[in-house]
């Protein structure tokens, strides 16, 4: 075979680079562009011409060019970059999401003359995500657990009402939030809604918290102040942590309830009021009833309408949609461009407990972006109890750990917590026994033991 035929030819290169589906482009040591594939200008919208000679940043325009230039990287490491995602801005002025890989060019003598870039067009993958996203939310509510769809489907009509609604659950996990939708969906939803943290105030900041106060009612009383309640006049009003008021000022919260009239201090008439009351805790108020520390009576006119929302722990199969959620929160408010989280940052984030439910995620998000200086969070960015490794135990080995692993993980926590009944597992992840049964068989889980079903 002769020396021609063994080596390509500078066009037999460029119609092998044309018929790439990702973006190809390579650059000299001076930053230059020396080829530029067809891919790589349907992506961009810089032509062929326009982009040969020119530096990658002033075709690409990335923020990453300035700050942490990928191919520069490659070039000062000799170590090859793959499937970071940036975004760039093409010819149009489009922000495009895209996914970069690079590696080195050496010549005959192995000497480094430049680099090369491949690049994928993620902005369908970004559509298909968002439209996720969009299925799985109801006003900013996201999830895709069947527990929180059924909570979904009678917030409308809960929001019609102009009943009372106790909200119940642990701290964390949503219950300003759903109250706010419950709010926006109502006829009261040009109106203010107001909230108020009744654990966090004592009886007498509370009291004129919630009702105001008329000038002269105390020392410093120099002008009328008016309360929560005259703020969310034609509204709604937010008690959160109502289980946390003191016996006293139960006697006073029931009488506003009942009579739809209050006082504020120092006043000698009662001001009638228009307000839907929503209250939330993250304690069992039945059982305070059942001790004596909350009045039954005032339990019964708040619990008109109950809600529970389940801890995240219940619910991880939000896991991911909720970490994309704060990804995107964090870069539009830091002006970042973290693109994902790692295989082995998930695994670990699916496999936490997080006692402090959904808030407690947002803040591991919110650290991590802190440490995470380019790129995507991973294991390393994450606080030491998620993973479960300090700085002198040895690192698990979650490398080989993929989205089957961790399907399986979760399918085991639901059984574990159903004691291994497949059809209440099925139940509670709104799938079929059967389509269970096949994942099952698919992921090779096995109940333990011989554990006799009811079903």
């Amino acid at each position: 075979m002769s020396e021609h035929s063994e080596k390509a030819s500078p066009r037999e290169r460029d119609i092998i680079l044309d018929s790439i589906a990702d973006g190809v482009f390579s650059v000299n040591d001076q930053w230059r562009i020396t080829s530029f594939n067809r891919a790589a200008e349907k992506i961009t919208g810089v032509s062929y011409e326009d982009a040969i000679g020119q530096r990658c940043k002033d075709v690409l325009k990335a923020e990453i060019c300035d700050r942490g230039c990928l191919l520069k990287k490659t070039m000062q490491t000799e170590k090859p970059v793959v499937n970071r995602t940036v975004y760039i801005v093409n010819a149009e002025g489009r922000r495009l999401p895209i996914s970069i890989s690079t590696a080195l060019l050496r010549d005959e003598t192995d000497q480094i003359i430049g680099a090369v870039e491949t690049f994928r067009d993620l902005s369908l993958e970004e559509q298909l995500r968002k439209k996720i996203e969009k299925r799985y939310s109801f006003e900013d509510i996201i999830s895709r657990n069947h527990r929180m769809h059924e909570l979904f489907s009678i917030l409308p009509d809960m929001a019609n009402s102009t009943s009372t609604v106790l909200i119940e659950g642990e701290s964390g996990t949503g219950k300003e939030l759903v109250a706010r939708a419950i709010h926006n969906l109502s006829p009261r939803k040009s109106k203010p809604f107001i909230a108020v943290n009744c654990g966090a105030l004592p009886d007498t900041l509370l009291e004129s918290e919630l009702f105001g106060y008329k000038a002269g009612a105390f020392t410093d009383a120099r002008k009328d102040k008016p309360g929560r309640f005259k703020l969310a006049e034609k509204g709604t009003l937010f008690l959160d942590e109502i289980g946390d008021i003191s016996p006293a000022m139960q006697v006073r919260l029931l009488r506003v309830l009942q009579e739809k009239t209050y006082e504020p201090l120092g006043a000698v008439e009662s001001i009638r009021h228009d307000v839907r009351i929503i209250a939330a805790t993250n304690r069992k108020l039945l059982d305070l009833v059942k001790e004596g520390k909350f009045r039954e009576d005032l339990y019964y006119r708040i619990n008109i309408v109950r809600l529970e929302l389940p801890p995240l722990r219940e619910r991880m199969e939000d896991v991911p949609l909720l970490v994309d959620h704060f990804l995107e929160h964090f870069n539009v408010l830091q002006g970042r461009e973290i693109s994902g989280v790692t295989d082995q940052a998930l695994a670990c984030l699916m496999t936490y407990s997080y006692p402090g439910n959904i808030r407690e995620l947002e803040n591991i998000i919110e650290r991590a972006f802190i440490l995470c200086k380019s790129g995507m969070i991973d294991r390393t960015h994450l606080p030491e109890p998620v993973c479960g490794i300090s700085g002198t135990e040895e690192i698990p080995a979650w490398d080989a750990m993929s989205f089957r692993d961790m399907e399986a993980i979760f399918l085991t926590n639901v059984l574990r917590r159903n004691s291994w009944n497949k059809s209440r597992t099925a139940k509670e992840l709104g799938i079929h026994k059967s389509t269970l049964f096949r994942k099952l068989k698919a992921l090779g889980i096995c109940s333990p033991g011989r554990v006799q079903e009811k079903d």
